[in-house]
């Protein structure tokens, strides 16, 4: 009998705690829609706040999006993890595929009850978004390819961000406008690239961290090349964000803020590669989540409330 099955629903809790941290991915999560609905909201309105319903919507969808992602990677990474990493939630028996599969669904059903609740033609999006991640999962049946190729695997995942904020900016402009506003391009093109910006960050780390069967960036390309391209897709980050906010006025403040931000990654990742010690890796994962909330709250919460507020 495995100890940590008879945690019954306090199981779910630890799992919580170690793969899907609610505490550090729930503002970030909040930031990203919030930031997708007010954007879009001040392209097509010179005034006012956009709507609750819209903004409850892309949060919970987002969410539970980011949740499946998660349990995706455990269905596809379950026989490295059994192999290399025994210590996870699935290997050591805390929780099931199964179990995982049946939160998927479960979460699947909140979200179609979310659409509903908004617009029903939500759904369409939906399903393109649910396509994709299913897609993902099977690696798009190029699996033995891919793995060969680090940067063409990046790119090919990291298209789901886009087409999650796109979910959730359609929670505004779908529901109320029927169309797309002009200038929405360049957000999803700075959601693109700041997924690169956590993607990379979170597989950077010290000589002593690196794992048995983990392709990590530092490994792969080297930890001086890792750190390079890791800085690139920032930059580019901020490139497409400063196009994207001139349409709502916040280009110069964006600039400076998230130009003081880039400055702070080139400071951390000069600071680990003079001193690779045990765990200095976290600090460039951590700056990456630094720099992803101050992204979104600088792209809408921000110039919103100081437009409304002003």
């Amino acid at each position: 009998m495995n100890p940590d099955r008879d945690r019954g629903i306090w199981r779910w809790w630890v799992y919580q705690k170690e793969r899907f941290p609610l505490v550090q991915h729930g503002p970030l999560i909040f930031a990203f829609s919030f930031s997708a609905v007010a954007f879009v909201w001040m392209l097509r309105s010179s005034a006012g706040w956009p709507n609750l319903l819209s903004v409850v919507v892309a949060f919970g969808s987002c969410l539970i999006f980011f949740l499946q992602l998660r349990i995706a990677d455990e269905f596809k990474d379950n026989d490295e993890d059994t192999r290399y990493r025994p210590y996870r939630p699935v290997p050591r028996g805390l929780v099931t595929l199964r179990d995982l599969a049946g939160l998927f669904v479960l979460g699947a059903i909140v979200q179609v009850g979310l659409a509903l609740w908004l617009d029903a033609r939500l759904l369409i999006l939906l399903l393109i978004t649910w396509t994709y991640q299913a897609l993902m999962g099977k690696e798009f049946f190029l699996g033995e390819w891919l793995r060969g190729k680090h940067l063409t695997y990046m790119v090919t995942h990291m298209a789901i961000m886009p087409l999650v904020d796109l979910y959730a900016t359609s929670t505004d402009w779908l529901a109320f406008q029927g169309h797309p506003p002009a200038g929405l391009f360049w957000f999803l093109l700075a959601s693109l690239f700041n997924g690169m910006v956590i993607e990379i960050g979170r597989k950077i780390r010290s000589p002593e961290d690196e794992e048995e069967g983990v392709p990590t960036y530092s490994v792969v390309w080297g930890r001086r090349r890792a750190l390079g391209t890791w800085w690139l897709v920032m930059g580019l980050t901020l490139v497409y964000a400063c196009i994207a906010v001139r349409r709502i006025d916040f280009f110069v403040p964006l600039v400076i803020i998230l130009g003081l931000f880039l400055g702070g990654a080139v400071f951390v990742g000069t600071h680990f590669m003079r001193r690779q010690t045990k765990g200095a890796g976290k600090w460039i994962e951590n700056w990456s989540g630094v720099w992803t909330l101050v992204l979104y709250l600088s792209l809408g919460p921000v110039p919103l409330f100081l437009r409304e507020l002003g």
